[in-house]
This record gives structure tokens, sequence and C-alpha cells, in this order.
């Protein structure tokens, strides 16, 4: 036996209230967020930022976080790439410091939600 099943059409309270972030802009956050995604890489990000506009030496940074040199140095690479620290090389050692416009793009995105 054949059962017809009646088709329900969605109210407008179905209807979302916003359009879908475009593609773009959902690319541009997620390098942040990604960078931002890995617990070492954040404590890293966190102790730069949190020293008031002054540079970090990576010098200073070595043995902070349990992990070896060249995946400190990975990190790091990460965190400019994401356009969140710029490097600085003085002499032999490279400082970081914060770029305040590379997490404002993501505040303003949170800032944005419901």
């Amino acid at each position: 036996m054949k059962t017809t099943l009646p088709v329900v059409l969605p109210d407008d309270e179905c209807e979302p209230d916003s359009s879908p972030l475009p593609v773009a802009r959902a690319e541009e956050l997620s390098v942040v967020a990604k960078a931002l995604s890995d617990p070492v890489r954040l404590r890293i990000f966190h102790h730069i930022a949190a020293n008031s506009g002054t540079s970090v030496c990576a010098c200073h940074l070595d043995g902070l976080f349990g992990v070896s040199q060249p995946t400190l140095s990975h990190h790091l690479k990460k965190l400019v790439e994401a356009g969140l620290v710029d490097k600085e090389m003085r002499g032999r050692w490279a400082h970081f410091t914060v770029r305040p416009e590379g997490l404002h793009a993501f505040r303003a995105f949170l800032a944005d939600l419901p």
C-alpha cells in the first residue's frame, strides 16, 4: 500500500535572520581560528600579547612551553603567517610583537554574533 505524506511548507519563523558568512570572509577568519586552535600556539600568542606592546625575544621563549626549539619556531611561523604577530630580526634573534589589527576582524566577527 502506498502512503501519501503531506507537503509541509516552512513557517516564516524558520527563515534565517541573516545570510551565510561569505566564503572569502570565512577563509580569512579561519586562518586566525586555525592559528589559535593549537593550545601551545594559543599560549605562545597569549604570552607575547601579555607583554604590553613590547617585543618578546625568541631566546626567552625556549623552554617555557614544553616543546622543542624547532616546534616553537613552527608555532611562531604560523602566528606570523596568520597576521597575529610581527617578527623582527635583531642580530641573530627574532623578536615578536602582537599585531593589534591581526585580531580586529576576528573580534568584529565574534561581536556580531547574537
